[in-house]
């Protein structure tokens, strides 16, 4: 995973700090409803119900447009909705019994948690959580990442607490011209009403830490996420006591220069570890979810000495590496964060590292890969790797791939094998991305606690087998059909310029259908994620979607990097490629891709493509969460799908060798995807059979939803965690 960087620039676009002092929003909706539905505040006060079908509809329900229109966001939809809507439901007594049902439910769910009744045994950080897209704190797939982690821990309880930081103003939100140009833009999170409260001490006091920085105290207050039965605190330097630019560190996810980059990272790392303790947490193990958060090793060390002021510095690393484990999420050098030593230099006062009893030439060497070379920069996963007594990669090519590039690390050895990294497969929670159709069928066939089954194979596999091709066919239309219902809806203008693209229509009657083979490819839009890959030959690509017999359709989303003009312009050509097609009415861009998004598309279109340079994908996430819904993966073998494909359950493009030549190898993989599509997938899509269905595509279907479900569940990946890396079983 690459990390995007928003420059100073772009932030300035945000709105101004002085719109509304954070200290006078406590997002403390208090609105007073109707006696029988009260319960629904305290419903919408824990991210529970994000992942209950049955609770989400609770909120829907009480009004559809409105639901959307505060962007699923229950906090906002009671504070607006209208008194007489709110009345209408409360004389609605089936409503009534579905509020006070769920909520007997969360109550049984928490008590649960209540009879565990130990503390925190494991410390999660993180600089960004996906836990729900009404808490916009998170960019891509290593935030998406850690709210399914949080989510899974919550449902299998185990003993596990989170560590981030809250941005005032997030991640950018995306809109497309008229001409097909992206544009960037950001909201105060602040101005909205979020599932938060603050943390505050026994004498009701917010639990504030500091952290010095650029010479100074900068002061942090924390805000608590609750996450069905885990706790995840957010840091917020947002604070009046803070100057403007100290307020600003926790203005944008991934915001600003370098030094805002190494400053936020020592607020999460130092000031994660200084809340702890504020908190009075001393938890037996450190999970360092990516590189952003290994400041945290530099203080737990500085604690060890001043509680062993005798010691060394040696003895402080071997304490802290028994506490700690990193997990690694980026397959290549430069996409980890690395930081100029005069700037790191500037952000930790001698006064820091005199305290860690090292010189400044030793400081540095923490953080190099190479300690030969003087001039190398500072490194946060070279200082993760050395602090903590576990490494991993986050699929087996990914740990291989971490093992070859840290080998460097190893002088002594002359294998990369050897290389002490192992690897953890990413998973996805399936409650949150299996949609509610397919629940339903599964608690029909296998009961209400199908998703503890999902933690069973072998008994899984068995009981999909057991679902008829009609089951699964019909439920995958009519998540087709609701998809489309989506596009036409969201792509839907009154204005839409002088030039067609994809992104926006005046009529979208006639946009799509759901008869015809549907093909979902939305990501970031970054080189290596090769966007462009499927445009390689024009001609071939708009043959296929004028078919008259046997037609094929695009949905895209995904956003570029706010500076990155190349990735830009690859977007703005996909918005308007040939107007002499049918490539108008057959492919559409969804704009601003966030989680609500990303469940229309990987629940409803037919195949699921991803088509990275090898090996530059460490896992991948959506196409687990495709898979899950029945969607087959059409994608290079690289990341997790090496190890999902049986050569039934979806579609490889080209083989697993890579050439150092990228022209060479983005040649043959663009020829290995047009052959696949033309030769395979479009084939066994349209060959109908006297049933009146695609039998060996539902068959693939089928082996997709029975095999792919457990291998990549988050409840597995946590469970591997707790065993292989936790060492909690």
């Amino acid at each position: 995973m690459e990390i995007a960087e928003t420059s100073q620039s772009t932030m300035q676009a945000a709105p101004s700090l002085e719109t509304k002092p954070v200290n006078e929003n406590n997002f403390d909706h208090v609105r007073k409803l109707p006696g029988n539905l009260e319960k629904l505040n305290e419903i919408s006060a824990n991210f529970y119900w994000c992942w209950r079908p049955e609770g989400i509809a609770l909120f829907r329900d009480l009004d559809p447009d409105l639901w959307d229109r505060c962007e699923q966001n229950p906090r906002v939809m009671l504070k607006t909705i209208s008194g007489l809507r709110l009345w209408q439901r409360s004389a609605d007594n089936r409503y009534v019994a579905r509020v006070d049902g769920f909520y007997d439910e969360f109550c049984r769910y928490m008590a649960e948690s209540s009879e565990r009744a130990t503390p925190p045994a494991i410390a999660y950080f993180c600089a960004e959580y996906g836990v729900h897209n009404s808490l916009p704190n998170y960019s891509g797939g290593l935030g998406i990442l850690a709210g399914d982690h949080l989510k899974s821990a919550s449902d299998l309880n185990v003993p596990l607490m989170a560590i981030g930081l809250l941005y005032r103003f997030g991640y950018f939100r995306q809109q497309i011209s008229h001409e097909g140009w992206q544009k960037e833009s950001y909201n105060d999170i602040f101005e909205s009403e979020l599932a938060l409260t603050p943390v505050v001490d026994d004498a009701g006091e917010r639990v504030i830490v500091s952290v010095k920085i650029r010479g100074r105290a900068v002061f942090a207050q924390a805000w608590l996420a609750r996450v069905g039965r885990i706790s995840l605190y957010l840091l917020d330097t947002n604070l009046g006591r803070n100057s403007e630019v100290d307020r600003l560190i926790t203005g944008h996810l991934y915001g600003g220069d370098t030094e805002t980059r190494i400053v936020q990272e020592k607020v999460l790392g130092m000031g994660g570890v200084r809340l702890l303790r504020k908190l009075g947490i001393d938890p037996a193990v450190y999970h360092l979810n990516e590189g952003h958060a290994a400041f945290s090793t530099l203080e737990l060390s500085k604690e060890f000495l001043e509680a062993h002021p005798d010691s060394t510095f040696a003895d402080a690393v071997e304490a802290v590496r028994e506490k700690c484990v990193f997990t690694t999420h980026t397959p290549v050098a430069a996409g980890n964060d690395v930081f100029p030593t005069t700037t790191l230099s500037e952000c930790f006062s001698s006064e820091f590292i005199g305290s860690l009893k090292l010189t400044q030439n030793e400081f540095l060497a923490l953080g190099r890969a190479d300690l030969s070379d003087n001039t190398e920069g500072f490194g946060m996963s070279p200082l993760a790797i050395r602090m903590c007594r576990s490494a991993n990669g986050v699929s087996e090519k990914h740990g291989e791939v971490s093992r070859q590039l840290w080998l460097k690390m190893f002088p002594d050895l002359s294998d990369s094998g050897a290389v002490p990294i192992t690897s953890v497969t990413n998973g996805v929670h399936a409650p949150t991305w299996i949609a509610p159709i397919f629940q339903d069928l599964y608690a029909g066939h296998i009961g209400i606690d199908w998703s503890s089954l999902v933690r069973d194979p072998a008994a899984w596999a068995a009981a999909v087998e057991g679902l008829s091709d009609g089951d699964i066919w019909n439920a995958h239309r009519s998540l087709k059909s609701l998809l489309i219902a989506f596009i036409r809806e969201r792509t839907k203008t009154k204005d839409t310029g002088s030039k067609d693209t994809i992104n926006e229509h005046e009529d979208t009657r006639q946009l799509f259908s759901p008869d015809v083979l549907t093909i979902g490819f939305a990501r970031r839009v970054a080189a290596y994620k090769r966007w462009d890959l499927l445009f390689t030959d024009i001609e071939r690509l708009l043959k296929m979607v004028d078919d008259a017999e046997r037609p094929v359709q695009f949905v895209f989303a995904g956003k570029a990097h706010p500076q990155d003009n190349t990735a830009k312009t690859i977007l703005q050509k996909l918005m308007s490629i040939n107007h002499d097609s049918n490539w108008q009415r057959r492919a559409v861009f969804i704009e601003d891709y966030d989680q609500e998004i990303a469940r229309y598309l990987v629940q409803g279109v037919d195949v699921w493509m991803n088509v990275p340079r090898r090996p530059m994908e460490a896992s991948g996430t959506s196409g687990m969460k495709a898979a899950m819904n029945g969607v087959l993966n059409f994608s290079v073998l690289d990341g997790w799908w090496i190890e999902g494909y049986n050569e039934v359950n979806g579609f490889a493009i080209g083989g697993l060798d890579a050439d150092d030549d990228d022209a060479i190898m983005d040649a043959a993989d663009a020829e290995a995807l047009y052959q696949t599509l033309e030769k395979e997938i479009i084939p066994t899509y349209y060959d109908i059979g006297d049933n009146g269905v695609p039998t060996e595509w539902i068959a693939r279907m089928r082996d997709s939803l029975a095999t792919l479900t457990p291998q990549f569940s988050s409840d597995r990946m946590v469970a591997d965690y707790l065993s292989n890396i936790y060492n909690m079983t």
